[in-house]
């Protein structure tokens, strides 16, 4: 097995780059077919989704094949291989049949769990096989990846983990509200009727909007999906289909906006979105979905040194013992707003004086942990640094309290924007207008970062790793399959040459005793093949078992040619199997 995945995602790259390397289905084909005709590569399969390009081959060489596959997706993504190169990553072998039932299972997904991933998996397969990119290894690999991937939705509740792109797209909308109370009755607007748009415009009209207006490039598709909607709608939402130079004046009356198209530019501007909500927006009804600007509480905050002149907080009695109704020092500085260190320095108090002081001054507010723990050396090295201050300026620099900067709350939000395109389709500018939310590639992202993984990821993963280890071992046992086919059809060949001999030496042996003369042949050689070819097979299967095959080819001086023409012929015989493969996974 020689098989090797070059790709980036959103776990090795930024958004912005993710953005930049999106690949159309014309580049993707081209890709795939550029691949086959390098030199490293027999065979080639690209997975493309809105969060990773990864481009699957069989190469006969390690280093080659890394090389020739990172120079292909840069020239197809447009980003220079220079810049590309620190955000890519290389499985080989049985690490790659890894990664890929990884991804199959929702583990490597923005949304742990997701689903629609296979469907992604099952597109790339069927693109590969109309392409005929798509050998034994890759057939075999993304059909048992598909495999894996509902056994460990079914068997698991990994789907507890993690929800679609869309659902946790649409979660984040409604600041963690529930959606479908979030949702209810509002007006819907889907740019694009691809597969990821419809699955919006399905959850949308689930969640009980009011409208779903479908626009795409092609009417027909945007006719056909407000069709299916409207029939397989039991909450009565309406849905129409309108072309795309319909959009601006639909999104004045939208409330919700998604947007996945292929599109390389962008679909909505800040400025179209701006107009939009021009008069929608409601003054001073504050947004309990975006964080508030701090507002200043006394007292509140770190503490930092602000060298001034500043005089320092009115004092108030302290609740404790030691509280008075003046400075227990009656030091004049206080009136000129020095620390307490600073008064330290200039009169030189012993420790029970000074946190007497402190508590006056600071209301109480001292660390006294803190003070316990430095080291009279530092406490003198301080007062001498502050002493020479006083010297120098006359006075000790007051130790304030950090005030937080006051913003003013953003009104609430009048239109839900959720782009989940890559490159995106909505300018990142919106995110700044009053009255509207934004959310997509870059923020799910960043959600998702912190959001939690279900137990059952753990059993997924065993189930991962047993899949692997068991495919492995089919692929290296498969290997040697033509071997061993070679080897016995060598031994017949023997068998038929010396029963032709002995049939020269003895013309008149009857048909009875040359039919028992052959069979006796044959069980010899059999008995003396079988243990040997049953055990390199088992041999095979094992890790590094791969050079059982080199070690029988020499044993048996088997012709090389020989081998290759047995697997060219299973190739043959795997054909029509693989054209069935192409129907539901």
């Amino acid at each position: 097995m020689s098989l090797l995945v070059v790709g980036l995602s959103h776990r090795s790259a930024p958004v912005s780059v993710l953005e930049r390397a999106a690949l159309n289905a014309d580049a993707q084909v081209k890709l795939v077919q550029d691949t086959i005709a390098a030199e490293p590569a027999t065979e080639a399969a690209v997975l493309a989704t809105c969060n990773r390009i990864e481009l699957y081959a069989d190469v006969d060489k390690f280093h080659a094949g890394v090389a020739e596959l990172s120079t292909l997706l840069a020239q197809h993504s447009g980003v220079g291989l220079d810049e590309l190169t620190p955000y890519l990553y290389v499985h080989y072998e049985d690490r790659a049949v890894h990664h890929l039932f990884s991804v199959a299972c929702g583990l490597d997904s923005m949304v742990v769990g997701e689903g629609q991933i296979l469907g992604q998996i099952k597109d790339s397969l069927a693109r590969a096989q109309d392409l005929h990119s798509a050998g034994r290894l890759l057939n075999d690999l993304f059909q048992q990846a598909l495999r894996v991937g509902k056994r460990a939705h079914s068997e698991t509740g990994i789907d507890r983990a993690g929800q679609s792109l869309v659902t946790f797209g649409l979660e984040q909308l409604a600041s963690g509200a529930d959606v479908q109370g979030w949702a209810r009755g509002k007006k819907a607007l889907v740019i694009g009727a691809g597969s990821m748009s419809s699955l919006a415009a399905a959850t949308l009209a689930r969640a009980g909007v009011g409208e779903i207006v479908i626009a795409n490039r092609t009417g027909e598709r945007a006719e056909r999906l407000a069709e299916i909607l409207n029939e397989g709608s039991d909450q009565g939402v309406l849905a129409r289909a309108v072309p795309m130079g319909a959009v601006s004046g639909e999104l004045t009356r939208a409330d919700v906006v998604v947007s996945c198209t292929g599109a390389t530019g962008l679909v909505l501007s800040a400025g179209a979105v701006a107009t939009a909500v021009q008069g929608r927006v409601a003054d001073g009804v504050p947004d309990a979905g975006a964080d508030a600007g701090a507002v200043p509480q006394p007292g509140g905050g770190g503490v930092s040194p602000v060298f001034g002149s500043g005089a320092a907080p009115a004092p108030r009695p302290h609740a404790g013992p030691a509280a008075e109704e003046s400075c227990p020092l009656d030091l004049p500085a206080v009136q000129q707003g020095f620390s307490v260190m600073g008064e330290a320095a200039v009169a030189g108090m012993d420790a029970a004086t000074l946190e007497q002081h402190a508590v006056w001054v600071d209301n109480g507010d001292v660390d006294r942990r803190e003070a316990a723990r430095r080291a009279p050396e530092a406490d003198a090295e301080l007062i001498t640094a502050l002493a020479a201050t006083v010297a120098t300026v006359g006075r000790i620099p007051e130790r304030r309290k950090a005030e937080p900067v006051v913003e003013a709350p953003r009104p609430a939000p009048v239109l839900f924007l959720l782009d989940l395109a890559m490159p995106r389709d909505i300018d990142a500018a919106v995110h700044r207008l009053a009255g509207v939310r934004l959310v997509d590639i870059e923020s799910l992202a960043e959600a998702s970062a912190d959001a939690p993984m279900a137990a059952d990821v753990d059993q997924v993963r065993r189930i991962v790793a047993d899949e692997v280890a068991a495919f492995g071992a089919a692929l290296r046992a498969a290997h040697i399959t033509p071997t061993v086919v070679a080897l016995r059809t060598m031994a017949a060949d023997v068998v038929a040459n010396e029963i032709a001999r002995l049939e020269g030496r003895l013309p008149g042996l009857d048909d009875k005793h040359r039919s028992e003369i052959t069979q006796t042949v044959k069980r010899v050689v059999d008995k003396l093949l079988h243990a040997p070819t049953v055990r390199v097979k088992q041999l095979a299967a094992e890790p590094g078992g791969a050079g059982y095959a080199d070690a029988l080819r020499t044993l048996f001086d088997l012709d090389q040619e020989a081998v290759a023409a047995v697997s060219r012929a299973e190739g043959a015989d795997d054909e029509p199997e693989n054209s069935k493969n192409r129907g539901p996974a």
